[in-house]
């Protein structure tokens, strides 16, 4: 035995060597991968979520005008790409542009604020107790299916020509999607995180915000990125509708007055603001903070391992 006691201690040198030289490998490979992942995706996101879309904006540009020089249609049903902007230019000019920007950013960012105050803890109230999950719960579906603009008609009926009108609308078409996102996330919610957190002490009311609530943000995301668009849809479609009183000047006014003055011109220019606007808060408010949140859960290049 104390002729093998060297052999085995350089045997054991040696193998320990190759793990730690193998180790540092890996580690280096694996941090030249992060770093390379990091650079490229940063690129690629760029390149694959700007330049396509303004290809693509281009060539319909392109093919209305095209359209315009071949089949000369009336320009009152059918202007040119340059009309349109002409009609951008005479509201920015005008100021009427800007105002109906602001106004209806607004009451949009205000109202989706307060439909997630309001259905988060609807939300939270229906995925963890059973019984009024299944009594309300086919009625919140029913009011995310019910389009937001039938509420208009009673909503000026019970509040009147007021931003309470608007505001109202936007809520009853935020707040059933934010619901159900929220319940969808928490279903989906491994009961093993349950049983971890009642090991290290939350209980019945603490549990589902420092536990459930975080473990079920992807659906709860979806849940706040369908909201927000029912919030615009049913915002757009409460200003086109309930014009004047004490209703400030927002986009879906300006629509209705330019499809009052048959100015087809300007009523493409609006449209096209909202639409704009709908894939600004996209791009800059939630695709960010979807990101964030799979980089955290380590399911994107340079997230938690």
């Amino acid at each position: 035995m104390p002729r093998d006691t060297p052999v085995l201690e350089r045997a054991d040198a040696v193998a320990s060597a190759a793990s730690a030289d193998e180790a540092q490998t890996l580690a280096g490979l694996d941090r030249l991968q992060t770093a390379a992942g990091r650079e490229a995706g940063a690129w690629r996101r760029f390149f694959s979520g700007v330049v396509p879309p303004l290809v693509f904006v281009a060539l319909l540009i392109a093919a209305w005008q095209l359209y315009i020089v071949i089949a000369h249609p009336r320009p009152d049903i059918v202007p040119a790409p340059l009309d349109v902007l002409g009609a951008f230019g005479d509201a920015f000019e005008s100021g009427r542009l800007q105002l109906a920007v602001v106004t209806s950013l607004e009451r949009g960012v205000f109202g989706f604020l307060i439909a997630i105050v309001v259905g988060t803890p609807i939300g939270l109230l229906l995925a963890e107790v059973r019984l009024i999950r299944r009594a309300v719960g086919p009625i919140v579906s029913g009011l995310q299916v019910l389009p937001s603009v039938a509420w208009v008609p009673a909503a000026i009926l019970w509040f009147g020509l007021s931003d309470a009108t608007v505001y109202f609308v936007i809520l009853m078409g935020a707040i059933p999607s934010i619901v159900n996102g929220l319940i969808a996330g928490v279903a989906q919610v491994p009961p093993q995180l349950r049983r971890v957190g009642t090991v290290l002490g939350t209980n019945r009311l603490t549990q589902p915000l420092l536990i459930v609530l975080p473990a079920a943000l992807p659906g709860y995301i979806a849940g706040l990125k369908q909201g927000w668009a029912f919030s615009w849809r049913s915002l757009m479609a409460a200003e086109i509708i309930a014009t004047g009183g004490s209703i400030g000047f927002g986009l879906g006014a300006m629509l209705d007055q330019s499809r009052q003055l048959s100015d087809i011109a300007s009523v493409l220019a609006t449209i096209l603001v909202i639409l704009t606007i709908g894939i600004l808060v996209e791009l800059v408010v939630f695709a960010p903070l979807e990101r964030r949140m799979l980089r955290n859960r380590g399911l994107l290049p340079g997230g938690t391992r």
